[in-house]
């Protein structure tokens, strides 16, 4: 994927009227945690305050973490989960899962949390009517790191995925170690064999699996239909590096339903096609549109334990796609129910497919009048989408790393105007879309009338419709296949 040297950041199209208008988080690259209007006004920043993601909770809180542990130790142990007020003050901080000390670092208690928490109230940490997250009090989920030694999946040392649950005083009071259920997945000898070799390895470990998502289920009507799997309890994520995303039970332990690893099982999975290097697979929460389907971000790029190929000589990292999918789906069936892919998006497939493409973080989020908000995150765009592809809000993120160049957004949430009463709502200015054969930077030449020559013997171009013309199931078969 390339990108020009020079384009607009902010927000560069709104449609207010088709909006589902509200304050929009995310982290703001070193700055931050940084809260935006619909126009892209920076209304409120949290300076320093990491965040893998923010998240806002009703009154103005908002989530995320003081420091992150020494890269040279750790990758991504963040030292606690902190929930702060709209002046900063700290009301609530979980640090104390692991005592660690580090070679030249002051011992110190961690949570060494990554990627998600879920705070008592909210199953998924986003607005969903009536499911408003507790501001004090209640119990948080929280993703975290242990290392572990499992030979039954390699003799090297592992970066292991723990979910556990704490209450409001700081206890622990459930914990679950992904590293204990290596064996209720359906792993091909070839993925074994890899995995044993090589489980993904760090500095700190064999990162093997990867979890960048966890959330409650919720209130759901497959679990009102009698379907015990899908208990509101129970917690559903995904494992980048795996290809997996499961649920597990949280009273016996065990992994109830999953896709993945190997998505040429059944005939519903090759219908469904590979998911790869996914993030924020959830459910969709009750009162939204869409309710109790599974809504994921498929990055593509590459991830997963296989048989050797080309693109991946080890067979590590074996499944590969170079553009993203943004799929809704019965878990029941597995049948898609709504996408945005490149050809939703309006690009050539597959010539131009990696047009819609962030092979790492990126997220999507349902919103109350059935748009979505969709993080394309390794480029910083974040886009509104109606149900029928009309992108009605785009915002580029203006924040550049100062180590690394770029504006990455690792997840952003969109939050209705009365969760933040410190603010009057702002005023909505529609921002029409430019266009780019027009524009032209300050002091550029304008476009306007050219000298023409008429060659003799050249037949005028006549092709009307795109190269690739195919409906959306088409498409998609033909980039799957390719």
């Amino acid at each position: 994927m390339t990108y020009p040297s020079i384009y607009p950041t902010g927000t560069t199209i709104y449609d207010p009227s088709q909006c589902w208008n509200g304050y929009t988080i995310f982290q703001a690259k070193e700055l931050g945690a940084l809260l935006i209007d619909m126009n892209g006004t920076e209304v409120k920043l949290w300076k320093g305050l990491h965040g893998l993601p923010n998240k806002m909770l009703p009154g103005g809180y908002v989530l995320g973490a003081t420091g992150e542990r020494n890269t040279q130790y750790g990758m991504q142990d963040f030292l606690d989960v902190v929930q702060v007020d709209w002046e900063g003050k700290v009301t609530w901080r979980f640090n104390k899962y692991e005592y660690i000390e580090d070679p030249g670092e002051a011992p110190q208690w961690m949570a060494r949390h990554h990627h998600d928490f879920q705070r008592e109230g909210n199953p998924v940490g986003y607005y969903a009517p009536g499911m408003d997250p507790l501001t004090d009090g209640g119990n948080t989920l929280i993703l975290c790191h242990k290392n572990v030694r499992n030979p039954d999946i390699s003799d090297k040392l592992l970066l292991d995925d723990c979910f556990i649950e704490v209450d409001w005083a700081g206890e622990i009071v459930w914990e679950w170690v992904l590293s204990e259920h290596f064996h209720e997945f359906d792993w091909s000898e070839e993925a074994r064999n890899i995995l044993s070799r090589n489980p993904n390895v760090r500095n700190c470990g064999g990162d093997w699996m990867h979890v960048n998502s966890m959330s409650a289920l919720g209130p759901n009507k497959w679990f009102d239909a009698g379907d015990a799997r899908f208990h509101p309890e129970n917690i559903i994520w995904s494992a980048r590096e795996a290809n997996i995303i499961a649920i597990t039970d949280k009273k016996s332990g065990k992994i109830v339903w999953n896709i993945g690893p190997d998505y040429n099982t059944t005939p519903a999975l090759k219908r469904l096609g590979w998911i790869i290097g996914k993030h924020h697979a959830h459910l969709i929460p009750r009162g939204l549109p869409g309710e109790g389907d599974l809504l994921v971000f498929d990055n593509g790029g590459w991830a997963g334990y296989g048989a050797p190929n080309p693109g991946a000589p080890t067979g590590n990292k074996n499944a590969l796609r170079d553009y993203s999918r943004v799929l809704e789906i019965d878990p029941l069936t597995l049948k898609i129910v709504w996408q945005y892919t490149p050809a939703e998006a309006g690009y050539r497939v597959p010539m131009d497919a990696n047009r819609f493409y962030s092979p790492f973080v990126s997220s999507a989020q349902r919103l109350s009048n059935g748009n979505t908000l969709i993080t394309e995150g390794s480029g910083g765009r974040l886009i509104e989408v109606t149900a029928d592809y009309r992108i009605v809000w785009e915002y580029i993120s203006p924040h550049f790393g100062r180590f690394a160049r770029f504006n990455m957004v690792y997840r952003a949430y969109r939050l209705p105007y009365e969760w933040v009463p410190q603010l009057n709502v702002p005023k909505e200015t529609p921002i029409g879309p430019v266009d780019v054969t027009t524009f032209r930077m300050p002091g550029a030449a304008s476009p306007g009338p050219v000298e023409v020559t008429e060659v003799p013997g050249v037949k005028p171009y006549q092709r009307t419709e795109p190269l690739c013309v195919l409906n959306t199931g088409e498409a998609l078969d033909s980039m799957n296949k390719a």
